[in-house]
């Protein structure tokens, strides 16, 4: 078995399980992973299965890992920019929240407010949304494309 294929189906597992958790609300998500402060090992757990979504439908796709024309060259790096934005994933977090349990209250100011609550949302699900547009997008392109 291939080192690509390895990290393939790692980077599945790694995605899967990590959906599964967060549809299912385990407790695991909210093991704390400091005695001293409150960090969430769902932070990680989460951070983990938003790199590994990207990740995994490059290493799955020949064309994206192996891109051959200008198309696959451009998809490749708009995914390339998906594991990018998910590796920034908890900085950018932290610096919303203001603390890595990423839990948000009714302040005034920006970091920790309601206001740094609604970006926290829109780049968490921004991720995936934007990883599987690319995906369904190139998807489709390439169907068409092979019946020219």
């Amino acid at each position: 078995m291939s080192a690509r294929r390895l990290l393939f189906i790692l980077a599945l597992i790694v995605f899967v399980v990590t959906l599964v958790l967060l549809v299912t609300g385990s407790k695991w998500l909210v093991i704390s992973l400091s005695d001293t402060q409150n960090i969430p090992s769902g932070t990680f757990i989460t951070w983990l299965g938003l790199i590994a979504l990207p990740a995994s439908i490059i290493l799955g796709i020949n064309g994206l890992y192996f891109p051959k024309n200008k198309r696959d060259r451009l998809f490749k790096k708009i995914m390339l920019f998906a594991v990018i934005l998910a590796i920034l994933w908890v900085p950018i977090s932290y610096l919303l929240a203001g603390n890595l349990s990423f839990s948000f209250t009714e302040k005034a100011v920006f970091q920790g407010g309601q206001d740094a609550m609604h970006w926290f949302w829109r780049y968490t699900y921004g991720i995936p949304i934007f990883s599987l547009g690319t995906f369904l997008l190139y998807g489709i392109l390439s169907a068409f494309r092979k019946k020219e």
